[in-house]
């Protein structure tokens, strides 16, 4: 403890010591600190200042601060949002460019907008609830489109049905015009000149004369003239079909497209091949027709070739096949009413146009020239009873009796109408007479008129000229040995016609008998088909006039033997009478004197025909001519 406590007190002195050295520098840092003291307060009152001067002047540059750092915000949320506008903007446009496109009926270029903006542009942008809207909207327009687009489609179906007259009487027009051009120029080709009207410019129409000028001849239709050659396209706007037919090509729906408009095509078919009940009354209800038929092919022949498999050439054969059936069907029905020739020929002139312009758009028409054959056999039925009124015509105002002539001007104008040559009555002075009556003239011209009425049916047949020259002498056979024999099978039994008429008759048909070959002259002419080909018809008029001339003769026998039958069954006879008195009775002078003037009426037979048949119906002989 003693060593503790010296140590303490040796602790003690040093720390005494030190302190008492370090105590007037402890005394003067306090009196330093004291004098600092003020400083100090005095340096506080000036940092306290400073710092409410610098918070002061600092709080604006921090407002502005702040502003910098919203702007910065904006700034990068503008840089954001432009740069998604700039993905939605062509979104927009392409959307805003559909509805344009829908507005103004380009719906194939709206479809095409449509697929870009489902593939290209929405799936950029698809996180946004407005491009999700348009999405579920393209697949309602598309639904839109189809409808409209369909309806444009029925629109046209019915379009075209009233424009198919149109068109059909334009493209039958043009086949017609084509026709005649060809027809002209192979005249031409062989006789080295133009006889009619080949083409014609600004109202004028042109012909060359066999001198080879030209000459300008009034066509008076100017505005035909000028008309231009118009085609299918340019009646009828087909851009409705394009457009359906695109548009369901688009939306992956063309074959449903292609089976309607094939089944509504059917249908307007059938619609167009229904004739009206009166067509037979006139050529304008047969053109009219006409006209419908080949304007609906026309446009299903513009279709095939404008579309790609739209229609193709299987379904408009069908369609033809099914309407030639339906089309022969209709013409034999109702031109089996018609008993005008003139509106058969023009029947027959409609169907040959017809055909020549379908065979131009390709369809096959041989059955419609076959159907000309029935025609033809018609309209020679019709020629056949309109001659059949023009010769009991002619006999009703014939006089039956021989034909004077004063003149040789009128000598030379009977002889142009009929071949009459007699060297005895040619010497003879005028004037004098033609052993024929009017009658037999008038039925050789009329006989040559048939030939050219028949040869008009048999023009534009495309049938040779051996083929033509055999129709015309069948045709002019049934005339001879049926109409004009039958016509004179009837005159001879007419009870008003006497034995003067009678041996007038015989006398008619015996110089119609010798014309008949000059009727196959004049028909050789006309088609040049030499009388000696093999297959040549003959002219049966040999046998139609002998036929008539044996009946006139029995009608001769039969009359005469009914008039000396009168004779004697009307006379007095005087049964009281003791002896003659040489004198013969009144009836008998009467009965000689009767045929006396009779057989004075047969010396102007012919040498040939002297004498009456053997072969009548009496079976008492017959009387010899003087």
């Amino acid at each position: 403890m003693e060593k503790l406590d010296a140590r303490i007190r040796n602790h003690d002195r040093e720390i005494e010591k030190m302190c008492n050295f370090h105590h007037q520098g402890f005394v003067d840092a306090i009196t330093e600190l004291l004098k600092v003291r003020a400083d100090a307060e005095k340096l506080m009152c000036q940092v306290t200042d400073t710092n409410r001067r610098l918070q002061e002047a600092g709080r604006e540059v921090t407002a502005q601060t702040e502003e910098v750092i919203r702007c910065r915000i904006q700034q990068r949320n503008m840089a954001t949002t432009v740069e998604k506008l700039q993905l939605c903007i062509p979104v927009l446009e392409m959307y805003s460019k559909l509805k344009e496109q829908l507005e103004s009926k380009r719906y194939y270029a709206a479809l095409k907008t449509m697929e870009q903006l489902e593939k290209v542009y929405i799936p950029r942008v698809s996180q946004y609830r407005f491009c999700q809207i348009m999405a579920e909207n393209l697949p309602r327009l598309r639904e839109e489109i189809k409808e409209i687009s369909m309806s444009d489609l029925k629109d046209f179906l019915e379009s075209i049905r009233k424009h198919s007259d149109k068109v059909g009487e334009t493209a039958m027009r043009q086949a017609q015009q084509h026709r005649t051009f060809n027809s002209a120029v192979a005249k031409q080709a062989s006789t080295g000149h133009y006889t009619k009207p080949v083409y014609s410019l600004n109202g004028r129409t042109h012909t060359h004369t066999h001198n080879g000028l030209m000459m300008e001849e009034d066509s008076g239709e100017e505005e035909e003239a000028d008309e231009e050659v118009l085609t299918a396209q340019d009646l009828v706007d087909f851009s409705p079909v394009y457009r359906c037919l695109h548009i369901y090509t688009v939306l992956g729906d063309r074959e449903t497209f292609e089976n309607y408009y094939r089944k509504q095509r059917k249908k307007q078919a059938r619609l167009v091949l229904q004739p009206q009940a009166n067509m037979h009354e006139t050529v304008e209800g047969y053109r009219r027709y006409f006209n419908q038929i080949v304007g609906f092919f026309v446009v299903e022949d513009h279709i095939l070739h404008a579309t790609r498999g739209l229609v193709t050439r299987a379904f408009t054969d069908e369609l033809w096949n099914m309407a030639l059936s339906k089309i022969i069907a209709v013409l034999r029905t109702h031109s089996s009413y018609c008993d005008d020739p003139d509106l058969v020929l023009e029947l027959k002139n409609l169907i040959v146009i017809f055909a020549d312009t379908l065979q131009g758009y390709g369809f096959p028409v041989n059955r419609l020239f076959d159907l000309l054959f029935e025609v033809r056999d018609q309209y020679n039925e019709t020629l056949l009873k309109k001659w059949a009124l023009v010769f009991r015509e002619i006999f009703e105002l014939d006089n039956y009796s021989p034909i004077p002539v004063e003149t040789e001007e009128e000598y030379k104008l009977v002889v142009s109408r009929f071949p009459f040559h007699d060297a005895e009555i040619e010497k003879q002075d005028f004037p004098k007479k033609l052993p024929m009556s009017q009658s037999v003239p008038q039925i050789y011209t009329q006989v040559k008129e048939f030939i050219y009425a028949s040869l008009k049916f048999s023009e534009s047949l495309h049938r040779s000229s051996t083929e033509i020259d055999d129709m015309l002498r069948k045709s002019t056979n049934l005339l001879l040995t049926r109409t004009l024999s039958s016509c004179l099978q009837n005159l001879i039994k007419k009870p008003h016609i006497g034995l003067t008429e009678l041996v007038q008759i015989i006398i008619n048909t015996t110089h119609l008998e010798q014309a008949c070959r000059y009727l196959e002259e004049f028909i050789t002419n006309i088609t040049n088909v030499s009388p000696e080909t093999v297959h040549t018809t003959r002219l049966y008029g040999l046998s139609t006039f002998k036929d008539a001339r044996h009946a006139a003769e029995g009608e001769i026998y039969t009359k005469l033997n009914q008039k000396i039958d009168e004779f004697i069954q009307l006379a007095d006879y005087e049964w009281g009478m003791a002896e003659s008195d040489g004198r013969a009775s009144g009836y008998l002078m009467d009965l000689i004197n009767f045929l006396r003037s009779t057989f004075q009426v047969f010396t102007h037979l012919p040498v040939s025909l002297i004498h009456l048949p053997t072969s009548h119906p009496s079976s008492q002989p017959p009387l010899p001519l003087p």
